[in-house]
Order: structure tokens, then sequence, then C-alpha cells
């Protein structure tokens, strides 16, 4: 795929076109499912909120400018989705910002946590297994700091909550991806011992 042949699938999209809108489709809805996928743990769930992102990439797609790359601009679309998702669950009572959702993984002192040597190989299924162990909340702003590269404050700002909280949920699910490594890695060890 060249850069010419994405330009002239988006320029397509702009005019109607639906074959190019297909193309685009199919070129970009596994990465973008995998994008939703880390936000969401639905499937189900993640295919509305793809098939909503595609709604509005094709929807705005007269507002791309050829600045940046297509699926860059494809991928905050999805992003932005996902992430109102979660607020619209959050505003049906869905509980967002409890500490209290901490799924038992969360080292109560980090100064008293004990580095121990580890000699494991994490798959990417083992990070990823990690990561779905989080509560929503830590895996909202582990993925928007980690994967989106957004500051604290700016994380902040889109979810409604304050700097401290969006730092504290940050160190918290570092600290629970780490820890469910570490007892997996511990688990086959003495499997195999």
């Amino acid at each position: 795929m060249t850069e010419t042949e994405v330009q002239r699938h988006v320029e397509g999209c702009k005019a109607g076109n639906r074959a190019s809108q297909k193309w685009v489709y199919e070129r970009y809805h596994r990465k973008m499912f995998g994008v939703c996928l880390r936000y969401i743990q639905d499937q189900d769930a993640v295919q509305d909120v793809l098939q909503e992102g595609f709604l509005k990439v094709f929807g705005n797609i007269g507002g791309y400018t050829s600045k940046g790359s297509f699926e860059g601009w494809i991928r905050r679309i999805m992003v932005n989705t996902a992430v109102d998702h979660l607020r619209k669950q959050k505003s049906a009572g869905w509980v967002l910002i409890d500490d209290r959702m901490d799924s038992g993984l969360e080292v109560d002192n980090a100064e008293d946590e004990v580095e121990e040597d580890v000699s494991a190989d994490f798959t990417v299924e083992d990070v990823h297994e990690a990561m779905a162990s989080l509560t929503p909340m830590y895996r909202l702003v582990f993925n928007l700091y980690v994967f989106e590269q957004q500051g604290h404050q700016e994380i902040a700002d889109r979810l409604g909550i304050n700097v401290g909280t969006s730092k504290s949920n940050l160190a918290k699910a570092r600290r629970n991806v780490k820890q469910f490594l570490l007892d997996g890695a511990r688990s086959q060890r003495n499997t195999e011992s």
C-alpha cells in the first residue's frame, strides 16, 4: 500500500465513493478493532464502538487535511469514540473512578514492594491479559498515557478527574500489571518445579 493509494481512497471517500469506503474499512478494520479492544473488554461493545467510529471517519473525512498519517487520524477518532462510550457508561451509573473496584492485585505499600528476580519471558498475550485484569479506570488511564501518549492534565480534562487521580490511577495500573505478571511467572515456575 502506497501513500498515493491511500490518498486516492481518501479522496474517493470525500466524494462518497462506496468502493473507497469499503477499501478504507477493510484496510483499517483489524487494527482499529485492536485499538478499541484495549479500552473495552466486551467484544460486542467493541464492534459497536468500531462501527460508530467508522461512521464518524466517513462523516468527517472532509476534515482530514493529509497532514499526518491517515491511519493516525482514524486511530484518534477510534480512541475518542471508545472514551465517549466509557463516559456514557459512567453517566448511566457505571462507576469509573472508584478505587474500591481494585481487582485485588494492588500492592498496599509501594515502598514495601520487593523486587524479585523473575527469569520469565512475557508474551504479548501475557501483557494483554494483565492489562485486561485492570479495573476500567486504571485500564483507561494506562492506555491514554502509555499508548496515546497523553499527559496527566489532558487525561484529567478529558475524563473529568483531577491530575492527582490520573497519576494515582496510572501508578496503580502499572503496579497491578507488574504484580499480575510476577504472580503468573511465580505460578509457572512452581508448576515446572
